[in-house]
C-alpha cells in the first residue's frame, strides 16, 4: 500500500513540475533575453528548480518564486504563468518589459 502511494504521489509531483516547466518555457519564448541568461540556463535537461531565478518549495518541489530582476528582459507575460499554482513571489523589476500584462490567473479571487 505504501509503495502504491509513493508511486502515485511521485507521478503527480513530476506531472505538476512539468506544468511549471511548460509555463516557464512559454514565458522564456515570449521575452527577449539580450543577456542570454534564460537562454543559457533554462534547459530542458535540467530541473526547473535549478534554473536561474527559479526557487522551488522543499516539500512539494513546485515553483514558489521567480526572481528575474535586472536582466533587460522585454516582451509580454503569457497567461501560462498563471499555471504556477504554488507561486508566492514574482519579481520582474528593473527590466524593460513592454506590453506588460499579468494574467488574472496569477491573482485568483
Amino acid at each position: 500500500m505504501w509503495m502504491q502511494c509513493f508511486i502515485v504521489c511521485f507521478a503527480i509531483s513530476v506531472r505538476n513540475l512539468s506544468t511549471d516547466q511548460f509555463a516557464l518555457v512559454q514565458f522564456k519564448d515570449r521575452v527577449s533575453d539580450p543577456q542570454n541568461v534564460l537562454t543559457n540556463n533554462w534547459k530542458a535537461s535540467t530541473s526547473v528548480c535549478n534554473w536561474v531565478g527559479v526557487s522551488c518549495g522543499v516539500i512539494h518541489e513546485r515553483v514558489v518564486a521567480l526572481n528575474l530582476t535586472n536582466m533587460s528582459l522585454t516582451g509580454t507575460i503569457p497567461p501560462h504563468l498563471g499555471n504556477l499554482s504554488f507561486l508566492l513571489s514574482l519579481d520582474l523589476s528593473s527590466n524593460h518589459l513592454v506590453k506588460f500584462h499579468l494574467p488574472s490567473s496569477i491573482f485568483p479571487l
